[in-house]
């Protein structure tokens, strides 16, 4: 259901807006962020900029605790601009990566493993991935994953094949939505609500998190006056990801 939904609400269209949704987050119960202190947490993005867009002011916390944070970016990202005339797809791989590793830098993270898996592509690699994950988990470390109905195919295949990895290693998952913000609404009977929390986060580490994230200017910016180099994440879809307080399902 939620990837018909997704498809049917184009990025170009508001969406849920972010007053909208942020008065509904400050009633779901609340998770102490030290919570997660205990174990490594290792965060699995789709596409490079989710781990940021997801999850990045409780990577920054952790970090600032010392705890152990690392990425493992199942694709590069090389898809996000099809029939761009000022961009290969290798182009894009080799640039988002770069991309990837200065943001992470902001957040204290400079362990990123790269799988390198076809971007657009992760559900007709699932069983590859789920093998691929199940080397680099690490035995009782949190895992971060994107929702497992975030309604981006990409996203729900890796949601999948982290929560089968994670349970064959013995890991915690918890779950970040990243499109879910955009095509969903408050209550909206889709989602399982009951396993929401907001993380209980400093104001600073959200300053971390849109810091990180203006490094992804492939993804924030148009490449070119080109149609197909149109920016990828628009204002008002960078704009409610930056400013919702950060939500996980337990």
């Amino acid at each position: 259901m939620s990837g018909r939904r997704f498809a049917e609400c184009e990025i170009s269209d508001p969406g849920t807006p972010l007053d909208v949704w942020q008065p509904w987050i400050r009633r779901l119960p609340t998770v102490d962020p030290a919570e997660f202190a205990t174990a490594p947490l290792q965060i699995i993005a789709p596409h490079p900029d989710d781990e940021v867009l997801g999850v990045g002011a409780l990577a920054a916390y952790l970090t600032d605790a010392d705890v152990s944070v690392s990425i493992i970016a199942v694709t590069d990202g090389e898809a996000s601009h099809p029939g761009s005339p000022t961009r290969t797809p290798a182009d894009l791989a080799a640039v988002r990566r770069q991309e990837s590793e200065r943001a992470a830098r902001v957040l204290g993270i400079d362990d990123i493993t790269y799988l390198g898996l076809p971007d657009g592509r992760v559900g007709e690699n699932e069983d590859r991935l789920v093998a691929l994950l199940s080397e680099r988990i690490t035995v009782g470390a949190t895992v971060a994953a994107p929702l497992r109905d975030d309604g981006h195919p990409d996203h729900e295949a890796t949601a999948r094949a982290a929560i089968t990895a994670a349970r064959r290693r013995g890991a915690r998952v918890i779950e970040y939505p990243i499109w879910m913000w955009h095509w969903s609404f408050p209550a909206d009977p889709a989602i399982d609500w009951p396993r929401a929390r907001r993380l209980e986060l400093p104001p600073t580490t959200a300053a971390r998190k849109r810091e990180a994230a203006d490094h992804f200017r492939t993804q924030t910016e148009p490449l070119s006056p080109d149609p197909a180099d149109r920016a990828v994440l628009p204002p008002h879809v960078l704009e409610r990801l930056l400013g919702l307080d950060e939500v996980v399902l337990l």
